[in-house]
């Protein structure tokens, strides 16, 4: 109960502050599994990305979040894992342990997930290279539709190292999907995929 008056509170909370405008180009939101791949500028990218989503996807929809930040306290734990519902991951992994793991668990429980192929948030304009993760999630899940999506202004409303939000205007923009073709191979897909993800800045 306490975590559904959360979530009316944060999205109403977000709306307020941001306009949460969801802006769909290229393909309707739909109750199938998707990747969400988006640039990378704030810790609020994650939350602006869950409000745009209609609510019949937010639940089944899980954005990766860094482990050693979003569970540093006993708050940040439970808002992420019982109002958000992310998948953690470690940056401070040991050697043998596959990244990719809780990202693919969750694929295999029929989830949608969020994902920030920069790995760390950028300071420009433009998106990091993107890493493999995304190209190795689409060879394991093919029926996973990949969906770019850029996150406009969200730098502004929460700079880094900043706690507080500022009303600003933002918005999710959510593209025309794209799939590994035959035989690419992982370099020229993830320029293809940042590329995608790039385009959707000025619509």
């Amino acid at each position: 109960m306490l975590a559904k008056l959360m979530e009316i509170f944060l999205l109403n909370l977000v709306r307020f502050l941001t306009g949460s405008q969801a802006r769909w180009h290229g393909c309707p939101p739909k109750a199938e599994q998707r990747i969400y791949f988006a640039n990378h500028q704030s810790h609020a990218d994650l939350v602006l990305i869950w409000a745009a989503l209609p609510k019949e996807l937010r639940r089944s929809t899980r954005a990766i979040a860094a482990r050693d930040y979003w569970t540093r306290s006993p708050f940040k734990q439970w808002l992420t894992s019982q109002v958000f519902n992310v998948v953690y991951v470690s940056r401070d992994r040991t050697a043998d342990e596959d990244p990719l793991e809780p990202l693919a668990e969750a694929l295999s429980q029929g989830d949608s997930i969020i994902l920030f192929p920069e790995g760390t948030r950028g300071h420009t304009g433009e998106p990091q290279p993107f890493k493999a993760g995304l190209y190795n999630l689409a060879l394991r899940f093919p029926n996973a539709v990949l969906v770019p999506t850029w996150i406009h202004n969200v730098q502004h409303m929460l700079p880094k190292g900043e706690v507080v939000p500022v009303p600003v205007l933002c918005s999710v923009t959510f593209g025309t999907p794209i799939a590994v073709q035959d035989g690419e191979e992982c370099k020229p897909f993830l320029q293809r995929a940042r590329e995608a993800v790039l385009a959707l800045r000025d619509l």
